[in-house]
């Protein structure tokens, strides 16, 4: 029996933080058929002779202008109908960022490239909303047992924006109005001993208190878990 001939593609979901913005997803506005017009998640299809990972950034940069060296992999998608062209396979990977790191230029099959934020998006291609909604939950799940988002952060930061942090991929991507028990949160922060409380202060917007500054200190955290101690920040 003859197997069907099947496509491979990669898809990036490259979401971005900052404090004042909150959480948002790169979209490429498509230029061709199908969906033309439409928005998506970057990416394309796997040449021939190319590896998923070299895949998957090249398409990225080629539509975005975003250049990332690594990115996670989150998920195979290969429902036979996901695509009208044919039958696609497509393998899904994942990264968070600071967006202003980044100049966007869309080129190739992308006429336009923007962040948009997770609560207000455009209807998205494809079934880009499920893959979408899974590295969500990936993003919720690997910030409570990793310190992922540390690098979004400035290198001294008060206790305050990491509280924000928390609380932003934790709730905020369920359109959840909640806040994180700040007590517990930072008892936990302060139990693993991967913060520095630093002797310095920065000035509070308004008639506030000046707030002390943290540094995080990543080989406190390497050290955690080459012993095989949990990182656990659930809150």
């Amino acid at each position: 029996m003859t197997p069907p001939p099947i496509s491979l593609t990669v898809d990036a979901v490259v979401f971005g933080y900052t404090v004042n913005k909150g959480l948002s997803v790169l979209l490429i506005q498509r230029k061709y058929a199908p969906f033309k017009g439409s928005w998506a998640l970057p990416g394309g299809f796997v040449l021939e002779n190319e590896s998923l990972e070299d895949a998957v950034e090249r398409e990225l940069e080629e539509e975005t202008g975003v250049k990332i060296n690594y990115l996670e992999q989150l998920y195979t998608f290969g429902r036979p109908n996901r695509d009208p062209r044919k039958r696609i396979v497509s393998v899904a990977y994942f990264a968070l960022v600071r967006p202003d790191a980044f100049q966007l230029s869309a080129k190739t099959d992308a006429s336009d490239a923007q962040w948009f934020k997770i609560t207000e998006l455009p209807t998205l291609a494809f079934d880009h909303p499920e893959i979408l909604e899974i590295a969500i939950q990936r993003l919720r799940a690997k910030v409570t047992y990793e310190p992922i988002g540390f690098e979004l952060l400035e290198e001294k930061f008060p206790f305050s924006h990491l509280e924000k942090l928390y609380e932003t991929l934790l709730f905020h991507t369920q359109n959840i109005d909640d806040e994180i028990d700040r007590r517990n949160f930072k008892k936990k922060m302060k139990r693993l001993g991967i913060l520095e409380e630093l002797n310095e202060f920065r000035k509070a917007s308004g008639a506030g208190r000046p707030a002390r500054l943290f540094r995080f200190i990543p080989e406190k955290y390497f050290e955690l878990k080459e012993r095989g101690d949990m990182f656990d920040v659930w809150v």
